[in-house]
């Protein structure tokens, strides 16, 4: 029996499935139902997995829905206008913040606090559905009830709570669960299943629940009746009505029922501390009722939640400092400020202790402003180390420490590129922040421990570590840091900042006002450095990161990559700013021949040869038998200034009577060593006997260095030698600049005036653009072979870098420009311009044979038609070279003849009319 009703089921169901819709879309009729109600439950699964239909469909009644939560909250919609308002008013404002590198949290709007739970509105009155049951739940008409059985039998019954409280249970009859919970209606029918009907187990669950209908009113969202699930709680009800609108209150939310308080909820234990034993769930007819917002209170300052918060009756300001989730590390409690209203109606200060118990206590009041200000910026005890090491940073003070404890290694706390001469510490003498300059041997220190130049350090020391050669550095992060920061400003200005070295640039503009402002006081002598106008915003900024080096840690971490002249530039200005009336500035100056001139601050007990120091020593050429220094005398009748010479040697030496002592203002000028000069070579190449590179001394000529190669070799072809001089081929360049600059000035006359002839433009730009780029050569005619005959007048005086190239034995002519065939001839002797210029076929028709002329071997160019040397007969000599230029004026013969039958034409006419007269 079993087999044949399996067979029918599945017959009939492949055919439904032939003649119809998809599987998914399969209504079975119910004598299929009921057959396959008659299969075992393992088969059931199979059949319907098979066909892809839901067991349940099959198995007795409808189709089960899953359950889902409707969207009853949507995003609060306000206004077009509104929003892009807003949205303005918030891209402005992120604007004006990115102007500010320091995260400042005052600049942030405060918020009512715990409103943005509710930032939705209702969208559907549909109750929620997929509330987990609890068992304390108490059950009701309109709840439905899922019975399944097992065991003997397997059904399963979906029953209803009528309204008299009983459900209807087929093989038990009518049975009451008016004011039971769940767990007790369960237990109930359980055992009353297992004692009526042997054999059966059973599961019970809850199914649908009961909607209920309840109201909110007061200072909601959107207040009215909604129908929700019969599990819903107070917190519920908001969502469902949008929450509280901008007066509502969150802190004495009620719920009343026939007329009666029974409860009341405070959002904040459920926002601050997770206590939701005061939502309570809620029956039908209850009325959530928002009351208005009692006192508000704002937080702001070092707190974790700055924020608006809602004052009840009694809370104090460490309360209200709680709800902001207490203070942040930066915070320094004891100088909080409560702003509040007096009874005149004026705002006034009260100052508040949180630390203390009595400053607890304060008791809040509605309006007002708690302001947690943060702790100092600035580091009790601490030591900075800045510049060319390898940590930089702030380090712990500790008494009795010297530079050795913090620097003990060369090799691993210092820079490859360190200054071991020159180290300064900078400490601060009193509150004020005046400071004075200690100048130390970082050196000396490290490795000897014990010696003078092992520095006792003070609290608040700043030191200062410099690179021996600036010209060294890799400054990519540094310049990375300046332009990220200056970014935001000048993508506002819409201008592209110059300059590959950005840091550089704002600092040589900066250092040209400082320059400017020490020019006149340091004795009249300029400061070094590069005068160049750059862009304001990035010389402010620099500025701002200079003179805040020690404070700001990305630019401490990138001090080793800063140059000795930006490394000391906080300490000048905080020298300038401290300076008294009737005071110079603790500020010298050196020049001349050491390698970095400059600026210096005036240390403790300084002479000329910690200055020498601090400029990282002599450079080559210096003259060590004389210095001068420059003094500013200066009284209150009279200002002026000494010069005094000073044994340089002496001083290196140690000689006491010559280490002269510092003053304000003074200036060193290092003096260069007469008739000295840098290193100069001359090149000679080709054709004599030792080529290559020579040193010269000032003053030597071209004859000296020809016999110091050895003279010409047998091959040499001294006539035509090539001499190439860089100051020749700069000034070349120069004229055609010049050259290039007359012929755009001519191009734009002629195409404004009425004369002319109209230029194409982009002809002439391209004509431009390639007279630009032709690149002198910077020849100078030489005659070699007067200078090996020993003619003074011929010799020339050598310059640096210059070239000489004897080339070997030329035994050509060439014939080039508007010949009918350019070409190179062997030389012979005797053949005359002519003969030549036969032997390329002779010149073109646009040739301009009125203006041939030859470049001699030596480069020298010469004209036919300007001596009697050169004439049609004339011969040449080897190496030459013949040039036939292009007649610009030249006319074909129609043209020509055009014009002058017009001439004619025009004289007969004339004649004509005289005649007639």
């Amino acid at each position: 029996m079993f087999h044949k009703t399996k067979n029918m089921f599945i017959a009939g169901l492949s055919a439904l499935i032939i003649i119809s819709s998809p599987a998914l879309a399969i209504t079975p009729s119910p004598q299929m139902i009921e057959q396959f109600k008659q299969l075992p439950k393992s088969e059931q699964e199979r059949i319907a997995k098979q066909y892809g239909i839901d067991p349940s469909v099959l198995a007795g009644g409808q189709q089960a829905a899953p359950i889902s939560n409707p969207e009853v909250v949507s995003q609060r919609n306000s206004g077009k206008d509104t929003a892009d308002a807003e949205k303005d008013i918030a891209n402005a404002k992120k604007q004006a913040d990115d102007f500010d590198f320091i995260d400042d949290s005052q600049k942030t709007e405060l918020k009512r606090f715990g409103y943005d739970m509710f930032a939705g509105e209702p969208s559907t009155f549909a109750p929620v559905t997929d509330v987990p049951v609890p068992s304390d739940y108490k059950v009701g008409p309109g709840d439905t009830i899922k019975v399944q059985l097992f065991g003997k039998d397997n059904k399963e019954y979906t029953l209803n709570i009528n309204r008299d409280g009983t459900i209807q249970f087929p093989e038990l009859g009518p049975i009451s669960v008016n004011g039971l919970s769940f767990s007790e209606l369960r237990e109930q029918l359980q055992q009353r299943i297992k004692q009526q009907m042997i054999g059966i187990e059973s599961n019970i669950s809850m199914g649908e629940l009961r909607s209920i209908r309840i109201f909110v009113a007061g200072d909601a969202y959107k207040s009215g009746s909604y129908t929700v699930s019969s599990l819903s709680t107070i917190t519920q009800a908001l969502f469902v009505a949008g929450g509280v609108n901008e007066i509502g209150s969150l802190r004495n939310i009620q719920v009343k029922r026939s007329g009666k308080l029974v409860g009341t909820f405070d959002m904040y234990d459920l926002l601050l501390r997770g206590d939701a034993s005061g939502d309570i769930g809620l029956r039908s007819g209850d009325v959530v009722f928002i009351p208005s917002v009692g006192g508000l209170v704002s937080v702001t300052g070092e707190v974790r939640r700055p924020a608006i918060y809602e004052l009840k009756t009694g809370e104090t300001v460490a309360d209200i400092v709680k709800m902001a989730a207490g203070v942040t590390q930066a915070a320094y409690s004891k100088s909080t400020s409560i702003e509040r209203y007096n009874a005149n109606g004026l705002k006034t200060i009260v100052n508040v202790d949180l630390t203390t118990s009595k400053g607890a206590q304060v008791k809040a009041k509605a309006g007002d402003v708690v302001r947690v200000k943060n702790a100092s910026l600035q580091y009790e005890d601490a030591v900075t180390i800045v510049g060319a090491v390898v940590r930089p940073g702030k380090y712990q003070w500790q008494a009795g420490q010297k530079v050795s404890h913090l620097l003990s290694s060369i090799w691993g706390d210092l820079s490859a590129n360190v200054d071991l001469d020159y180290a300064l510490v900078v400490r601060e003498t009193n509150k004020y922040g005046d400071i004075n300059v200690f100048q130390f041997a970082l050196g000396k220190a490290i490795n000897e421990p014990q010696s003078d130049q092992n520095l006792l350090l003070q609290p608040r020391d700043k030191v200062i570590v410099f690179n021996f050669n600036d010209k060294t550095l890799n400054r990519y992060e540094l310049n990375k840091l300046i332009q990220t920061r200056i970014k935001k400003i000048s993508s506002l200005r819409g201008e592209a900042l110059v300059s590959n070295d950005t840091f550089e640039s704002g600092f040589n503009s900066l250092n040209t006002s400082l320059d400017n402002r020490y020019r006149s006081s340091i004795a009249g002598v300029a400061i070094t450095g590069s005068v160049e106008e750059k862009d304001d915003v990035v010389k402010n900024e620099v500025e701002k990161m200079l003179t805040n080096l020690f404070e700001d840690r990305d630019l401490i971490k990138l001090s080793q990559s800063m140059r000795r002249s930006e490394l000391l530039y906080p300490i000048l200005n905080q020298l300038s700013q401290q300076r008294k009336v009737n005071q110079g500035v603790s500020i010298v100056a050196i020049g001349g021949k050491v390698r970095h001139p400059g600026v210096y601050p005036l240390t403790q007990n300084a002479h000329v040869a910690e200055l020498l120091i601090a400029a990282g020593g002599l450079s080559e050429g210096a003259y060590v038998e004389r210095a001068e220094l420059t003094r500013a005398n200066d009284t209150d009748a009279l200002a002026d200034i000494t010069h005094t010479n000073v044994n340089i040697n002496g001083v290196l030496l140690g000689m006491p009577e010559d280490n002269v002592s510092l003053q304000s203002r003074d200036m060193l000028t290092v003096l260069t060593t007469p008739e000295w000069q840098e290193r100069k070579v001359i090149e000679i190449r080709g054709e004599v006997k030792f080529p290559g590179t020579y040193n010269i001394r000032r003053g030597e000529r071209l004859s000296d260095v020809l016999t110091r190669a050895g003279g010409f070799t047998d091959f040499a072809f001294p006539s035509a030698a090539v001499f190439v001089r860089d100051s020749i081929k700069n000034q070349e360049q120069l004229e055609i600049k010049k050259l290039a600059d007359q012929l755009r000035r001519d191009i734009a006359t002629r195409g404004v005036s009425k004369d002319g002839t109209v230029v194409n433009y982009a002809d002439a730009q391209l004509m431009l653009t390639d007279l630009e780029n032709i690149e002198a050569v910077g020849r100078l005619v030489v005659d070699l072979n007067a200078i090996s005959l020993g003619i003074p007048e011929a010799d020339i005086q050598l310059e640096n870098s210059d070239i000489l190239y004897v080339p070997t034995v030329k035994q050509t002519v060439a014939v080039m420009g508007e010949v009918q065939h350019q070409a190179t001839h062997r030389f012979k002797d005797g053949l005359t311009l002519d003969n030549y210029l036969d032997m390329s076929g002779g010149p073109r028709e646009r040739a301009d044979d009125d203006r041939i002329y030859i470049i001699k071997a030596d480069g020298s160019v010469m004209l036919p038609v300007a001596s009697l040397w050169f004439s049609g007969n004339a011969t040449l000599s080897p190496g030459d070279t013949i040039v036939v230029p292009l007649d610009t004026e030249y006319k074909d013969n129609l043209t020509l003849w055009t014009q002058i039958t017009t001439i004619i034409y025009n004289s007969a006419i004339a004649l004509a009319t005289i005649s007639t007269l």
